[in-house]
């Protein structure tokens, strides 16, 4: 409601007194609070205007410190850094020790500063997706999800095939190859190389984990189902034409795709090998995911997750705690020394 509606609303309502329709009346046809009108009124006789004000004190204590929104803006138009979004930004900072700063605060300091244009390449989502049903999962290697994505190259209708076993607790890439073409045999050689990778058939038959794929003939076929039958691993097949119904995999394509380094195409088959080698190494080992509170999917797959978090989280109250006593402090010599004095940055070093 803006500034002219409110005075409206105040003028009826008095010119409703002097015809003998009550204040709490009038405020009920307008399906106002008789409160909200009280404090109107007293404004518009104090002279002041009705602008919508700020919620919240005008003066927090925990206010970010001068030097806190310096290092942020540093971080931000750095290089190296250009290509974090505003959230990944703040976890490699309090992982460096750069600066101690939530989510929020980082976007409104790189929105003030003009610096919140679209980073990366990633596109906003749309919000729509639902993901399917599953049951609950605790720790990594009780479900895996699979599929292939095609690769470009740089001839017309050839394409190389990238084929990736992803863990869906930690995001970890269990195991991937590339090849020219999709079979149930690349198939079965990605599914094995997992299998090794993790030690599944040194664990019992309970404790192994599910599959998610789509319905593709490579997910059908006979060799691919007696591996999972063999080794009593369930296997779920994704709905046709959905491909919500196995959203971590395909989410992992779209990193991989989007990636400031991904060439696009591929020359040929030692070309893409040698390129994912370097991505996986990156992805598994240094990229901060989001569906795992920004740590790297190595971390989330040894279980260190909620260890790091932990940390972080205490990191960030502490310095929420300086912040406060920083302020306090120099709100309390402010009042106390004579006007046109400063107060020295030497302040915000509080023991």
């Amino acid at each position: 409601m803006d500034e002219e509606q409110k005075s409206a609303i105040v003028l009826s309502i008095e010119e409703g007194k002097t015809k003998g329709v009550s204040r709490t009346r009038a405020c009920a046809m307008w399906m106002i609070d008789r409160r909200r009108v009280v404090r109107w009124s007293g404004m518009r006789k104090r002279g002041q205007g009705f602008d919508n004000g700020k919620p919240g004190p005008k003066d927090p204590v925990h206010t970010l410190l001068p030097e806190e929104r310096t290092a942020v803006t540093a971080m931000a138009v750095d290089e190296r850094y250009a290509d974090l979004s505003h959230r990944t930004l703040a976890v490699r900072a309090w992982d460096l020790g750069l600066f101690f700063v939530s989510f929020s605060s980082v976007y409104r300091i790189l929105c003030s500063e003009g610096l919140m244009s679209m980073r990366g390449p990633h596109r906003h989502h749309n919000g729509r997706s639902v993901p399917p049903t599953r049951k609950e999962i605790t720790g990594p290697n009780q479900r895996w999800c699979w599929d292939i994505s095609y690769l470009h190259t740089y001839e017309r209708s050839l394409f190389l095939y990238l084929y990736l076993l992803l863990d869906e607790y930690s995001r970890k890439a269990i195991h991937w190859l590339i090849s020219w073409r999709q079979r149930a045999e690349d198939a079965q050689q990605l599914l094995e190389g997992g299998l090794l990778s993790e030690n599944i058939l040194d664990r019992p038959e309970e404790l192994r984990p599910e599959i998610v794929n789509d319905r593709g003939r490579q997910m059908k076929a006979r060799a691919v189902k007696t591996i999972f039958e063999l080794h009593g691993m369930p296997q779920l097949f994704a709905r046709p034409r959905t491909p919500n119904d196995n959203p971590f995999v395909e989410s992992a394509f779209g990193t991989a795709k989007t990636a400031p380094g991904y060439p696009g195409r591929f020359l040929d088959l030692e070309d893409s090998v040698r390129y994912f080698e370097r991505y996986f190494q990156w992805y598994n080992n240094e990229h901060l995911h989001s569906g795992i509170d920004y740590v790297t999917p190595e971390q989330c797959h040894m279980g260190l997750r909620d260890q790091i978090v932990s940390e972080r989280r205490a990191k960030l109250d502490s310095q929420r705690r300086l912040r406060k006593q920083v302020n306090r402090r120099s709100r309390d010599l402010s009042r106390l020394l004579p006007g046109g004095f400063t107060i020295l940055s030497t302040l915000h070093h509080v023991a």
